[in-house]
């Protein structure tokens, strides 16, 4: 029943349905090669708010995918020039990095990495803690020095070769030793706990604590990873007590911490003098050519466009946007930049 005509028929309904379907996913393949990704490389400090950004980004920006990665700063500004990774935006949580390691020539260009950035916020330096930490019930702004010295008592801060956050930690526990006369503190919090020698000098006002090439603890007082944000899920599950996190990452995940005063958290320009006291020299090799020594100032974030960004013009656009939002003081970002407070 149906016959030759039937059988014909049908032949012509598969192959239109054939054609269709190649034709509808050559419209997919071309809107999918139209998509222009915008790669951003930030601070793990700014994951979580920029995560926010992209999506609003995209909505505003139809046809762009926001690719956002996170990493310690020193690490963010790495990814460009040593691992000549293509990106679109740099963001990194010390301001200070992007001229000491980008204003330099590449190689194949000819032109320096970059020759700008634009300061956008501001932080300051915490120690973070949960219910589940050691004396939880106990600290405050008073003892909080005194409790993390305690035994038992494990703290955790990030990798101070990779990341702001990590010699910052070094900077804050130096400056509470004057602050609360403490002349022992940094010893028994930080340099005792590794194999390797941390050297702390002092000449005038000014103290220089010297890290050893390799810097890895030789007992479980102190944890070392990355980038601050790696600490988060360590802290949650109790495997550390205490963290020296930035402001507004305690923050957006809702951890308890006790704010340290404006003199040593790295977060008043008023205090930038002071904070310029302390000087962490970085051991790795690499920093010999492009400066080894961060000094302690006020935290401020910066953004910036590599010389070889695929997208620079949508890359300056996503920096006004975030500079904007920035500005709103939204909760779980980084501060509104203070006038004054940059550089």
């Amino acid at each position: 029943m149906g016959g030759p005509d039937r059988d014909t028929g049908l032949r012509t309904i598969a192959l239109a349905l054939v054609l269709i379907g190649i034709l509808l996913f050559s419209g997919c393949s071309d809107r999918v090669s139209q998509t222009i990704p915008l790669k951003v490389i930030a601070a793990g400090s700014l994951l979580a708010p920029f995560a926010e950004a992209e999506k609003e980004f995209e909505a505003v920006h139809p046809g762009v995918d926001v690719q956002i990665e996170g990493h310690g700063s020193i690490q963010v500004i790495r990814q460009v020039t040593d691992l000549h990774r293509a990106a679109d935006v740099i963001a990194v949580a010390d301001e200070s990095l992007v001229p000491d390691l980008m204003y330099r020539p590449m190689e194949d260009l000819g032109k320096n990495y970059t020759d700008w950035y634009l300061p956008f916020a501001s932080n300051e330096m915490v120690i973070a803690y949960t219910n589940k930490s050691r004396y939880h019930d106990e600290i405050n702004q008073e003892n909080w020095y005194q409790v993390i010295a305690r035994p038992g008592v494990r703290l955790g801060f990030s990798n101070p070769m990779l990341d702001a956050a990590g010699y910052r930690a070094l900077m804050v526990m130096q400056l509470a030793e004057k602050e609360y006369s403490d002349p022992t503190l940094f010893e028994q919090v930080i340099a005792d706990h590794f194999p390797s020698t941390i050297n702390v000098s002092t000449n005038g006002t000014t103290t220089t604590i010297a890290l050893p090439e390799i810097i890895r603890p030789s007992d479980d007082k102190v944890v070392i990873r990355d980038g601050s944000i790696y600490l988060l899920s360590l802290l949650a599950a109790g495997g550390i007590d205490y963290a020296v996190e930035y402001k507004s990452v305690a923050d957006g995940m809702n951890l308890s911490y006790v704010t340290l005063p404006a003199s040593i958290n790295l977060g008043s320009a008023d205090y930038a003098g002071q904070y310029r006291d302390v000087t962490v020299v970085l051991g790795f090799p690499r920093f010999s050519t492009i400066g080894q020594q961060r000094s302690g100032r006020p935290i401020v974030y910066a953004m910036t466009i590599p010389a070889n960004a695929p997208n620079p013009g949508l890359g300056r656009e996503f920096i006004d946007y975030i500079a904007s939002e920035s500005a709103k003081g939204r909760p779980g970002w980084p501060a509104p930049l203070a006038e004054g407070a940059a550089a």
